[in-house]
């Protein structure tokens, strides 16, 4: 098969060597990577009843998602809850008996993905899942067992390899943020943070907004004395760092909860933030205004003919293998077109595009595309490292 396989170089000029660069991070108890988590949680367990029932995936998409905001009444030593969060999930599942129930396996689904990202019981969530049968169209060109399947969208996904020092600090800080060890050291932080890093020339600042779990803080005083501790400590993990501010909109005078970053939970969704499919993470876990990135929500679409989801995965790894495979490339951006309707290993384009210290030669151009080639020859494998949870989606 001759696929659309285009290599060509990018400019000399890297991200690295502009003045200026910014992207941030949603962790796991943000709002809108809740609702991501919760939608991707609905799409994976209905794919794998899907499989076990019926012995191949049928044609959904759970991609619409919004967190409603509940109430609380944070107070130092503890405060209380006063109304739930509700997430709705909207979207499309084929259900081809009565008794195969879409609505209950996703409120099921979604509400044990809610209270394992957050550690909140499932008392203050409402789950309502507004799911009905899509169109003719889109179910009939959805794979059958031992055909290809087929694009379910006219969509693109891109990658890039490497990550830039920027987004390697702030990928680190996160993941400090989310470690056990942090945990141990600082209960009151919740999982509800947000690093937002900016570089100018090679200065890098980074911004963090961290919920605080009022039973774990005694008064205003202790508040920032926690929060001077916890600054500290993340100076000693990221050395890339320049500077680290937490919850720059605390008032330094606050005598009483209504001043500082104070919740019930650990969440800014049990008052006032609300959370909505596609405006978190993209899939290498970053929000990269000054890379070329796809604005597709991969979280809760069907994994085996999405290429909303697929090709964004795909870009991903097939930048990443390449940047790995030639050592004369020190950087590489792939884009990947689909065609609806089309065989999904099939793009309408493969548009990869590498940087080396010097002229890419024919025999880069040419490895390139045999990498590019091998991955879409094996495109359902990427269906399996979504299923198994092996492929990062946000």
């Amino acid at each position: 098969m001759e696929r659309n396989i285009l290599v060509s170089e990018l400019p000399r000029r890297s991200i690295e060597q502009e003045p200026v660069e910014i992207c941030e991070h949603k962790g796991i108890g943000h709002p809108d990577r809740l609702t991501d988590g919760a939608c991707e949680a609905v799409s994976r367990d209905l794919s794998l009843a899907y499989l076990e029932r019926y012995g191949h995936i049928l044609h959904h998409n759970l991609d619409k998602g919004l967190l409603i905001a509940g109430k609380s009444a944070p107070r130092f030593g503890g405060g209380q809850w006063l109304k739930p969060m509700r997430l709705v999930i909207c979207g499309a599942a084929t259900q081809p008996h009565a008794d195969f129930n879409v609505s209950e396996l996703a409120r099921a689904s979604a509400l044990a993905s809610l209270t394992a990202a957050t550690q909140v019981e499932a008392e203050h969530f409402l789950i309502e899942p507004i799911i009905d049968e899509g169109s003719d169209s889109l179910k009939q060109i959805f794979s059958k067992p031992g055909t290809k399947p087929l694009a379910n969208d006219t969509s693109f996904g891109v990658g890039y390899a490497p990550y830039s020092r920027l987004e390697r600090c702030v990928l680190l800080a996160a993941e400090t943020l989310h470690s056990p060890q942090f945990k141990l050291r600082f209960p009151s932080a919740g999982n509800d943070f947000k690093v937002m890093g900016h570089r100018i020339d090679h200065t890098i600042v980074l911004t963090i907004a961290v919920a605080f779990i009022d039973r774990h803080v005694s008064s205003g005083n202790h508040y920032f004395a926690i929060k001077r501790e916890m600054e500290a400590c993340l100076r000693g993990c990221l050395p890339d760092a320049a500077a680290i501010q937490i919850n720059t909109l605390d008032d330094p005078h606050a005598r009483d909860e209504a001043g500082v970053y104070l919740t019930v939970s650990g969440l800014s969704a049990e008052m006032g933030d609300c959370g909505q499919v596609g405006r978190g993470n993209r899939v290498n876990g970053l929000i990269t205004p000054g890379r070329c990135m796809s604005l597709e929500a991969a979280a809760g679409k069907n994994p085996l003919t999405h290429v909303g989801k697929l090709y964004n995965v795909l870009a991903m790894l097939m930048a990443r293998d390449i940047h790995a495979a030639l050592d004369t490339i020190a950087e590489v951006r792939v884009q990947l077109l689909s065609s609806i309707g089309k065989p999904i290993d099939e793009p309408q384009l493969a548009a990869i595009q590498v940087r080396g210290e010097s002229a890419v030669s024919e025999s880069a151009r040419k490895q390139a595309r045999g990498i590019a080639d091998n991955w879409l020859n094996s495109i359902e494998t990427i269906t399996h490292l979504i299923l198994e949870r092996k492929a990062a989606l946000y």
